[in-house]
C-alpha cells in the first residue's frame, strides 16, 4: 500500500517560514491519516477521503479557501478517477459545496458522470449536499485588494491499495481571477488520469497542463513500458519549449512513488507505513 498527496505549489500563498513548516505538518499529518484508512478501504474510497480532508483545510487551494474569481464568486472543480474500471467523475465550476470530490464521487455511478456550472451545483443540491460557502477571510481580502496569486494551487491525491489497484483524485479552487466559465485542468484526463498501471495527479496552471495532456502522457507512457521516472522526464522535457508550469505525483503497479516540478516549489507528502517524504 502507498499513498502520495500534493497541495499545489508553495508560491501559491504567502513563503514565510510559518507558512511552510504549517503547510509540512498539514501534509504529513493529512497522508498518515489516509495511508491509516487505506488500510481497511479501497484505493478509489482513501482517494476521495484524503483529497477531502485536504478540501477542509484553507492552506490550499481547494474546497474551503478557495479562490475568488473576478466576478467575486468562487468556483471549483474536482475529479475521480478508477484505475480499475478506467471510470472518470468529476464537476466543474461547482458552487456552495463544501467538498466537491464528494460530489464526484456520487457522480461515479451516474450515466452522466461530468458535470459543469449550475447543472453540477442543482445535482449536488439534490444529493443532500447542503449550500456551503468555502470563502474565507483572506481570499477575500485578496480579490478586494486585487492581489493576483500565481495560479497554481489544486490538491491531489494517489493511491495503491492492498489489492494492487490505483485511483487517483483532485480537486482545485481555481487560479483567482479568472474569467467566469474558465475551465480547469483538474476535471480533465490532462490533470488526472489513472488505469491498472498507474495513475497520476496534477497541479500547476491549468492551461499549460492541458496543452501538455500531462497526466495522460505519462500513464500511457509506464502503460507502454516506460519506467515511472523516464514517462515522467520526457513528458516533462515536452514542457520545455512553452515553459509549462506544472507538477505531479504519481504511484505506479510496482508501488513506486514519484514526483517531478517544472518550477519550485510543489508542496507534497508521501507514505508507505514505514517511510515518509515531505516537501522542503
Amino acid at each position: 500500500m502507498k499513498i502520495i498527496i500534493h497541495g499545489g505549489f508553495f508560491s501559491e500563498s504567502t513563503t514565510n517560514l510559518e507558512t511552510k513548516i504549517a503547510k509540512q505538518e498539514a501534509l504529513l499529518r493529512i497522508v498518515k491519516e489516509s495511508y491509516h484508512f487505506l488500510r481497511t478501504h479501497s484505493a478509489l474510497e482513501t482517494v476521495v477521503f484524503a483529497v477531502s480532508l485536504l478540501e477542509d483545510d484553507e492552506l490550499f487551494n481547494a474546497g474551503i479557501g478557495s479562490q475568488i474569481q473576478s466576478d467575486g464568486k468562487i468556483r471549483m472543480s474536482a475529479a475521480l478517477m478508477d484505475g480499475t474500471s478506467m471510470k472518470m467523475s468529476g464537476v466543474i465550476n461547482i458552487e456552495d459545496v463544501k467538498n466537491p470530490i464528494q460530489v464526484a464521487e456520487v457522480l461515479m455511478n451516474v450515466d452522466d458522470r461530468i458535470l459543469g456550472g449550475s447543472g453540477a451545483t442543482n445535482f449536488a443540491r439534490k444529493q443532500g449536499f447542503e449550500s456551503f460557502s468555502t470563502e474565507t477571510l483572506q481570499r477575500r481580502a485578496e480579490y478586494e485588494a486585487k492581489v493576483k496569486a500565481i495560479g497554481t494551487g489544486t490538491v491531489g491525491c494517489v493511491a495503491l491499495d492492498d489489492e494492487g489497484k490505483i485511483a487517483v483524485a483532485t480537486s482545485t479552487g481555481g487560479k483567482g481571477f479568472e474569467i467566469p466559465g474558465r475551465i480547469s485542468d483538474s476535471a480533465t484526463v490532462a490533470g488526472n488520469y489513472a488505469n491498472e498501471f498507474c495513475g497520476v495527479s496534477l497541479t500547476g496552471v491549468g492551461e499549460d497542463i492541458v496543452s501538455g495532456a500531462v497526466a495522460t502522457k505519462i500513464v500511457t507512457r509506464v502503460t507502454d513500458g516506460f519506467s515511472l521516472e523516464a514517462a515522467f522526464e520526457k513528458t516533462f522535457n515536452e514542457l520545455k519549449p512553452f515553459d509549462g508550469f506544472a507538477g505531479a505525483i504519481a504511484i505506479d503497479k510496482k508501488g513506486n512513488i514519484y514526483h517531478q516540478d517544472s518550477h519550485s516549489s510543489m508542496v507534497f507528502a508521501s507514505f508507505d507505513g514505514e517511510k515518509e517524504e515531505v516537501f522542503n
